[in-house]
């Protein structure tokens, strides 16, 4: 695949989903990084906002596995690993393969598990493989997990260790539509139209754009660029905790997705910046003392992209 075709699948990819989804241009885009940059990505927002219908309506466009889970407290980690059932018929334990073998894991209301519950995801974010019983399986290429969460909802919920939250490539915020897009949903559902969408990609041509966005040239400039902002923020006097190298690394291959879908096959600093918000928000932990005056992770990140030198 040469970057003509790249760039033309990416834009099908997007303007399909669009079919479904009123607005929320971004958001699209965004999730499409991560899967090319084979990322996770978390979905925040209040109910009735679309969360679960953009996540599926992503998943519908490409040919690719597809599960679904509700997250509630009862549930067990063995309910997303899967565990070894005995066999009657052979007598012998055969491995009964959970929802998390596949390419795009949709975790609903992904703080209503307990944090055992939790942490069954950690090694698959994180390495794309599976742990049972001793047993390590690899999951499938692509894979990842996309998740919701509602931020106002506190009762019967678990917050989300930070050890978790570091391996979402972008927290996502989703916002009440507009008025226009208010009107235009409303039409929407009153012509009776369910935002139904065409599978476009095979699980090939998946792999072959994720190979692709793997080969856009860094310039050594760049990397320092990652690697100050980041360095910066370690050592900002208003966070408690600044970005981890994994937020650097997430950085690069992210910069590498977005190059690749603006039509370059090369990484500028102007990549970066418009990723950086993405990557940090989450991961920017402000001191107390400096939340009183309400000042979020997102300022912080605006004052490091203000601040921080960028590269000729």
């Amino acid at each position: 695949m040469d970057m003509s075709a790249f760039t033309v699948l990416a834009s099908q990819i997007t303007g399909e989903i669009k079919k479904a989804i009123v607005g929320k241009d971004d958001l699209i885009t965004d999730m499409l990084i991560a899967l090319l940059s084979e990322g996770n990505v978390m979905l925040d927002g209040v109910p009735g906002l679309a969360k679960t219908t953009i996540a599926k309506a992503f998943a519908s466009t490409l040919d690719l596995g597809f599960a679904r889970m509700q997250f509630v407290p009862d549930i067990l980690p063995s309910d997303v690993t899967g565990s070894y059932v005995f066999s009657q018929k052979d007598s012998s334990f055969v491995l009964n393969r959970g929802p998390v073998f596949t390419n795009l894991l949709l975790v609903d209301e992904v703080n209503r598990a307990s944090p055992k519950t939790q942490s069954a995801l950690l090694e698959a974010m994180e390495e794309k493989q599976v742990t049972i019983e001793g047993s390590t399986f690899p999951l499938p290429r692509p894979f990842m997990v996309i998740t919701t969460q509602n931020p106002i909802d506190v009762v019967g919920t678990f917050p989300l260790p930070e050890a978790q939250i570091d391996r979402f490539m972008f927290k996502l915020k989703v916002d009440y539509p507009t008025a226009d897009e208010e009107l235009e949903i409303l039409k929407m559902k009153e012509r009776g139209e369910h935002g139904e969408v065409a599978r476009l990609l095979a699980l090939d041509d998946v792999v072959s754009m994720i190979n692709l966005v793997k080969r856009v040239y860094v310039d050594e400039k760049v990397l320092m660029y990652i690697r100050d902002l980041i360095m910066a923020s370690r050592s900002h006097e208003k966070l408690l905790l600044g970005g981890s190298p994994r937020a650097s690394i997430a950085l690069l291959r992210a910069s590498r997705a977005v190059a690749a879908i603006r039509g370059r096959e090369y990484v500028i600093p102007d990549d970066v910046k418009y990723l950086a918000p993405r990557v940090l928000n989450h991961r920017l932990i402000v001191k107390p003392e400096y939340e009183f005056e309400e000042v979020s992770p997102a300022d912080i990140v605006q004052e490091l992209l203000n601040t921080v030198k960028v590269p000729e």
